[in-house]
């Protein structure tokens, strides 16, 4: 069920000042209070509707899957501005308004509101890994464990570039949800995946190729339920990661977080690149010993942390086995 708390008095990184901004968040399993708490992070076009019906990360979360909604709390909120709440979107007048830091401290206050002194866990793929990474730079004793899935503590050069391109067809688009989704499955997906999936077969009854009529679908179906200040914004946020901005360097930052650090890659992800993640391991390990490096083998690209939920929860299976 979706629940709404208010965030009153919030100044962004930036400056920009709010009375107040709705902030709506879901609950699963055991209520708050009773049992460890896993806060869930979710993707750009993602929501807080983590599991159960219609559920984006069913494969993962829920009875008796690897985060067990029998034995966690398991919490999730709506980054202001996606859509879901069907509210928060008409607050931003300015799509470049928050970074990942604002909507980490945004949740921050949502937990300090729900009167949350410490959470067991905090994870997120893609955009909402990255805002994991940095509600643990704010608050460095209060996450046991952080997992960070296809993603990183930073927006790469390699990110960045592909982030102005989806702005630029965001702007400048006649269709704009539609042209940007085309353009964002290429890089969630791979060329192998591609291959495997198509082998450049053809679809007779809509005269093209299939790979072309599967771009069109998920282009129709993004158009059909996100909006385009949702898009706009959510890439913004995405392109804007950086745990070290105005603190320091990534030792500094990195190796003041307590938090147990499980960083997880996609070894076919051309967005977030498994490279990346191992340069961020092999930095942290001679100085922080609680910190791991799985990888997911697939061809699926970025989306496998999507897909590929027996490989991810085997290499979850020891954080959530208590």
């Amino acid at each position: 069920m979706l629940q709404k708390i208010q965030i009153t008095n919030f100044t962004t990184v930036r400056g920009t000042c709010f009375s107040a901004i709705p902030l709506t968040y879901q609950v699963f399993g055991k209520p708050l209070g009773q049992a460890p708490i896993v806060l869930v992070n979710h993707a750009l076009t993602g929501n807080s509707k983590v599991c159960g019906e219609g559920g984006w990360w069913n494969g993962l979360i829920g009875k008796n899957k690897c985060i067990d909604t029998n034995k966690y709390t398991v919490l999730s909120f709506d980054v202001p501005g996606n859509g879901y709440d069907g509210v928060s979107e008409n607050l931003i007048e300015n799509y470049k308004v928050f970074n990942a830091r604002d909507i980490a401290a945004i949740f921050a206050k949502g937990l300090e509101l729900l009167e949350i002194k410490k959470l067991y866990a905090v994870i997120g793929g893609s955009v909402g890994g990255g805002i994991a990474w940095e509600l643990a730079a704010l608050h460095p004793k209060f996450i046991e464990h952080l997992i960070p899935v296809a993603t990183d503590w930073k927006s790469s050069d390699w990110l960045k570039a592909n982030c102005l391109v989806q702005e630029q067809i965001l702007m400048n688009s006649s269709n704009p949800v539609h042209d940007a989704r085309l353009h964002a499955m290429l890089f969630y997906r791979s060329p192998k995946s591609f291959r495997d999936k198509f082998d450049r077969s053809y679809n007779n009854e809509q005269n093209m190729y299939n790979a072309e009529s599967w771009l069109l679908h998920h282009g129709n179906r993004l158009k059909e339920r996100f909006t385009l200040a949702a898009y706009k914004e959510l890439n913004y946020i995405l392109a804007n990661i950086d745990i070290t901005e105005e603190r320091g360097s990534f030792i500094e930052v990195a190796g003041a977080i307590q938090s147990d650090i499980h960083i997880i890659s996609v070894n076919s992800d051309l967005f977030f690149t498994e490279e990346e993640d191992r340069i961020t391991y092999e930095t942290l390990r001679p100085i922080k010993q609680n910190v791991t490096h799985g990888v997911i083998d697939s061809a699926h690209g970025h989306d496998a942390f999507l897909i590929e939920f027996e490989q991810l929860s085997e290499l979850l299976k020891d954080v959530f086995s208590v």
